[in-house]
């Protein structure tokens, strides 16, 4: 009996290392995630806005930072999500490859990040010929929504280095 308390003692022990790493490893893609919804609304804004602005609509500073916050706000109960899904199988596949070949971590991480925010795209254009975000009708923005993850999970690599 006495041994088996000492076991627990030294299991319990060790616990609140493994807790950290977990709430720290969370709250870094949740960061990742954060940057990456961010940019990408803020991408997807600024090019209607461009867009609006081609057309001669007159849009002044102001009402670029209104759009652009009501955007992030109203984008949120669903493009968030899937952000956070992407990068969540990204960065598990890029952890997985990782394991044989780390000295490729950082360009896989962003090379995750961005494939991930361009596969919500284009898999919601083949599924559901539905095109959720403006920008990604053109390849250019495909690719500048693909940036926005990039920074993503360039963001979780850096961080995650950090600790």
């Amino acid at each position: 009996m006495l041994a088996l308390r000492g076991e627990r003692k030294s299991y319990m022990n060790g616990n609140p290392s493994i807790i950290r790493f977990l709430f720290t490893r969370l709250g870094i893609y949740l960061a990742a995630v954060l940057v990456t919804y961010l940019l990408a609304s803020i991408i997807a804004t600024q090019s209607v806005v461009s867009s609006l602005a081609g057309m001669g609509v007159a849009v002044g500073l102001s009402d670029r930072m209104i759009m652009t916050s009501q955007d992030i706000v109203g984008m949120a109960s669903m493009f968030l999500p899937m952000v956070a899904f992407a990068l969540l199988i990204a960065f598990l596949v890029a952890a997985l490859i990782c394991r044989w070949v780390k000295q490729w971590q950082l360009p896989l991480y962003v090379l995750a990040g961005a494939v991930a925010v361009i596969c919500i795209h284009v898999a919601l254009n083949l599924a559901f010929d539905l095109t959720s975000v403006a920008a990604a009708r053109t390849n250019a923005g495909l690719l500048l929504q693909g940036l926005a993850g990039a920074v993503g999970g360039f963001t979780y690599i850096s961080l995650t280095r950090k600790t």
